[in-house]
């Protein structure tokens, strides 16, 4: 697994628990996608090809007693409504786009039917 760098540690800074998951998820992003670029912002880490297809956060999804502790949030954008006990919260900013949460509170919820997800959010943002 990659150490994380400066910007990404800050980021988990008040979550440090959380940091396995992540990189967990990055290095998996990295094998599948390559030439996926990263971005740290304050408030979310963003993958993008084209376009942003993959964000993590700490966004408040579902009720704080809800939620894990570790966990992340994994946002994807999807070209449909994703039907899943999975998510937290689907959303349609505009036609043909749906904003998909997934909360994820361990490295084994990131299965192969989450990776199937982002595949479909990689291909569905390299396409626009």
């Amino acid at each position: 697994m990659r150490e994380p760098d400066i910007g990404t540690l800050m980021f988990f800074d008040k979550y440090p628990n959380a940091v396995p998951i992540y990189l967990r998820f990055e290095e998996t992003i990295y094998s599948v996608f390559p030439g996926v670029n990263k971005r740290v912002q304050k408030s979310q880490i963003t993958f993008s090809n084209k376009h942003v297809f993959a964000c993590i956060s700490f966004a408040r999804v579902k009720k704080k007693a809800e939620l894990p502790n570790p966990y992340i949030v994994i946002t994807l954008g999807l070209p449909y409504p994703l039907e899943s006990g999975r998510v937290a919260v689907k959303t349609e900013p505009y036609p043909g786009r749906w904003t998909t949460h997934i909360v994820v509170g361990s490295v084994d919820e990131l299965d192969e039917e989450l990776f199937g997800w982002v595949r479909q959010a990689y291909f569905f943002s390299d396409s626009k």
